[in-house]
């Protein structure tokens, strides 16, 4: 979809709530109504879940049955004493258990909290501390991971275990906290049903972003429109990506608002992806680069055995997606398939790249997504309205999140006149799409020059045997930073080699000065490679 077809759609398309619930009655405008209630009262036979694993038969809940569950479960979190803004945490992998919990502690008015399932003790302990959890839902493979910490968590009452192994004993089994399938006391009261998601961590200790619960047809419905959810006859997604990240689980509860039947990943497998878009005949998904990276490096005769054909809406985010991999992607699937989406935890989904711009537009994030607002200031606070001038990108929408939990300061440093910031550098071309060029704090200063990494790892990307890439900046006594580069390789590749390919292509100062040889790169839950963690690797091995 070109600019101009995009503006037209925003302008001309107006938030309808009905879009949602096109065949509800009940609708009054200023009222809040479940859209799992809607669901079950208007579709209710069509499935909600598929929880398929491929060991074992997949399990099917149509949405009459899954809106009976989630009740169940929420009078049971009201039955263990939680109240409006009770702190509900869930920790376990991608599942059945874990979307009817996340519906019911929004049925029961709590703050939603995912945990990573892959923490470790230390890390868990700091987020369920920090977030002063009160109840949690945890699958039973994780219990050894809380038992040594158990005891330091003060503010935790109760914790509710469900899953395949030996149940701790001091858990309660899911199935023993069940309720009345009833619809809760508490539903449709969102004044403090809230969101905390953690940052993703990969510059520091995680914040908890906090964002209210309620009215996403306000934000989601023109996007739905935009990005052809309301035009599908069945939508049907899969969670490629744990739901603990925003990314994923945004989209996933997103893709519940519309009635979607959604496929549910226990863990990521490349080619049993594959088998679940081509069992399944999946529309949608969401995904970082990670995942795609590991599908589209599968030998061909593996690709070749699944049909990917009804994909019909890839998202892509959560990092930037190279046009190298792009260019994989468009390989393998639909070329009018592949959208992709500028955002983050804090700031919801800003921008939005049509199919066809793809590659059109390369290194572009898209244009503001319908409802969102973008500035882009200056290092003194003044806004930037010619293009091509970098400045820091501000976002202002009603999906925007509302302060991080405990530290409202840092929510302040970084608000202006309505406008929120995660720090990211852009800038705006002629025709009115964004381009990101880094992270404000991962900017490099080498020689007085500023560098963006982001610039540098897409061009390093496209050496055939560079498999992943990081940039960042290193000490450096003449140069006050040196560019550094670290790299994943296919195949042999010297470190001489890369920076003769990088002279061709980039200006002196951007350019490696080092570069180190890896066989892969330390990530986030969520994709996001720590480069915290690199520049004390590069540090130990210079």
């Amino acid at each position: 979809m070109a600019l101009l077809a995009v503006r037209e759609f925003v302008e001309n398309n107006t938030v309808e709530p009905q879009l949602l619930f096109p065949q509800s009655r009940n609708y009054r405008m200023g009222v809040q109504i479940d859209h799992l209630t809607q669901h079950a009262e208007n579709i209710g036979d069509r499935i909600a879940v598929i929880d398929d694993r491929g060991n074992s038969a997949p399990r099917h809940i149509s949405y009459v049955a899954f809106n009976d569950a989630v009740n169940a479960l929420a009078n049971g979190f009201l039955s263990l004493g939680s109240g409006g803004g009770s702190h509900i945490a869930w920790w376990g992998n991608n599942s059945l258990e874990i979307l009817t919990a996340i519906h019911a502690i929004r049925k029961s008015g709590g703050v939603s909290i995912p945990i990573p399932y892959k923490s470790t003790s230390d890390e868990a302990q700091y987020l369920l501390q920090a977030a002063d959890v009160e109840i949690l839902l945890i699958e039973n493979q994780y219990l050894p991971i809380l038992e040594p910490i158990r005891d330091d968590l003060k503010s935790l009452k109760h914790v509710v275990s469900f899953g395949d192994n030996l149940i701790n004993g001091e858990s309660i089994p899911m199935g023993d906290v069940l309720g009345s399938s009833t619809k809760p006391v508490t539903e449709g009261n969102y004044a403090s049903t809230q969101q905390m998601i953690f940052t993703s961590g990969t510059t520091g200790k995680p914040k908890g972003a906090i964002r209210k619960v309620g009215g996403e047809a306000n934000q989601f419905g023109p996007l739905f429109k935009l990005i052809g959810w309301d035009r599908m006859d069945q939508l049907i997604y899969l969670t490629t990506g744990p739901l603990y990240h925003s990314g994923p689980l945004g989209f996933t509860l997103r893709s519940q608002l519309v009635g979607s039947t959604v496929v549910t990943q226990h863990s990521f497998d490349p080619e049993d992806w594959l088998r679940l878009v081509d069992s399944h005949r999946v529309t949608s998904t969401f995904s970082a680069p990670t995942p795609m990276r590991r599908i589209t490096a599968l030998p061909d005769d593996i690709k070749s055995k699944y049909d990917v054909s009804s994909l019909e809406c890839f998202i892509a985010n959560a990092a930037p997606w190279t046009m190298k991999l792009k260019r994989a992607y468009l390989h393998d699937f639909r070329e009018d398939s592949l959208w992709e989406i500028y955002g983050s935890t804090e700031l919801s989904v800003c921008t939005v790249l049509a199919p066809e711009d793809q590659l059109r537009k390369p290194g572009s994030c898209g244009v503001p997504a319908p409802g969102v607002s973008i500035k882009i200031f200056d290092d003194d606070g003044e806004e930037i309205s010619e293009p091509d001038v970098p400045g820091e990108l501000y976002a202002k929408s009603v999906a925007v999140f509302d302060t991080y939990y405990k530290s409202h300061d840092q929510y302040l440093e970084d608000h202006r006149d309505g406008y929120q910031t995660v720090g990211d550098i852009a800038y705006v071309d002629d025709e009115g799409y964004y381009f990101i060029c880094d992270r404000k704090k991962d900017m490099i200063i080498t020689g007085g020059v500023n560098v963006y990494p982001a610039e540098i790892e897409n061009v390093l990307d496209d050496h055939p045997q560079v498999a992943e890439v990081a940039v960042f900046g290193i000490p450096d006594e003449e140069w006050g930073e040196a560019v550094c580069a670290v790299i994943v390789c296919m195949d042999n590749l010297n470190e001489k080699e890369l920076i003769n390919f990088a002279k061709e292509r980039l200006s002196g100062p951007k350019v490696p000065k080092k570069v180190f040889i890896r066989s892969d790169l330390p990530k986030t839950g969520s994709g996001k490679v720590l480069k915290r963690e690199l520049k004390q690797w590069v540090q130990e091995n210079s």
